[in-house]
């Protein structure tokens, strides 16, 4: 068994992963997938908040409309995940990303790799002081905020995934 073979067993790395990201092929299928499925909760049920707030519910001027709690609950729940697959993110992909993206091929990588980390921890602070410290005067221009971090995030998510194809 060679050296980088031997490395990627004792800890536990898929046989694909390494070589995977090696070859310029990005995270781990599991990875890849669980981030496409919650990036699309997170941006379905935040841009769906939105609609629903501002176009029928309390930010209408309206009573707040019965889907806004549970669109807000599927969102919180996403944002755990979005969390979690950073984490896993930050053990492998990041660090071995970080290694190729001195290589030209892989250079623009580290830019827009650098903008999402500072992206979602910028998502994830402003989304802790939604729900627990922004006062009602503040909430909506910080939501508009965290609304916009978002949109930011789904775009620059897709140009960093594609660009590794090119």
């Amino acid at each position: 068994m060679n050296r980088h073979r031997l490395h990627a067993s004792t800890h536990g790395l898929a046989h694909g992963h390494t070589q995977g990201l090696a070859h310029g092929r990005g995270p781990a299928r599991w990875q890849r997938r669980g981030l496409q499925a919650t990036a699309l909760a997170l941006l379905g049920s935040g841009v769906g908040w939105l609609v629903v707030h501002y176009a029928f519910g309390a930010g209408a001027g309206e009573l707040p409309h019965p889907a806004e709690p549970w669109l807000i609950k599927l969102h919180g729940l996403a944002a755990f995940f979005a969390l979690f697959l950073l984490g896993a993110l930050a053990a492998a992909h990041i660090p071995q990303g970080w290694r190729l993206s001195s290589r030209p091929r892989h250079a623009a990588q580290r830019g827009s790799g650098v903008a999402l980390c500072v992206l979602g921890a910028l998502l994830a602070f402003s989304g802790y002081l939604l729900y627990y410290f922004a006062p009602e005067s503040l909430r909506p221009a910080l939501g508009w905020v965290h609304a916009a971090l978002g949109l930011a995030m789904a775009v620059l998510a897709l140009a960093h995934g594609r660009r590794r194809r090119f």
